[in-house]
């Protein structure tokens, strides 16, 4: 090492020590109740009257979801302006996009209605015997996990 370095570490030391020896100072009491009584108050917010970061998940989706639907009226609504309350410009301007809904409803019916048709045609006795075979791939499951377990931490 140079000697400018060791007299750099020996300054840094004694500032270091000079610093730790000054007493902390202490906030005024009005000061340090105030802090406390808004970090108090901030904390028995209801959680509608928090930031949107501290909303749960399912209301943080549901406000999204309805964002978009109340995006997509103030457009459709726009629209119907621009056209001039004209019905047939409106249906005309919009129904392509609700094609697509149209066929979706069209196919989870379809679907309902195979699932139905499978679920009628299906034995009884062949959905007691799945549920018996869950039951004893769980049960498996579970003594294996436990065995395992006995084995490999329970002896220490």
């Amino acid at each position: 090492m140079n000697p400018s370095s060791d007299q750099n570490d020996q300054l840094e030391r004694v500032i270091h020590r000079t610093l730790r020896a000054i007493p902390s100072r202490c906030a005024p009491v009005s000061l340090e109740q105030r802090v406390l009584a808004e970090i108090a108050r901030r904390v028995a917010l209801p959680w509608w009257q928090k930031s949107f970061g501290h909303w749960p998940v399912p209301a943080r989706a549901a406000f999204i979801v309805l964002l978009a639907g109340v995006v997509k009226l103030v457009l459709i609504g726009a629209v119907w302006i621009m056209a001039g309350f004209d019905v047939a410009q409106f249906r005309e301007a919009f129904a392509t996009q609700f094609g697509w809904l149209e066929s979706g409803v069209a196919m989870a019916d379809a679907f309902r209605d195979f699932c139905e048709i499978i679920a009628r045609n299906i034995p009884t006795l062949w959905v007691y015997a799945g549920l018996a075979f869950i039951a004893a791939m769980y049960s498996a499951l579970f003594g294996l996990g436990a065995a395992a377990y006995r084995t490999l931490y329970a002896r220490r």
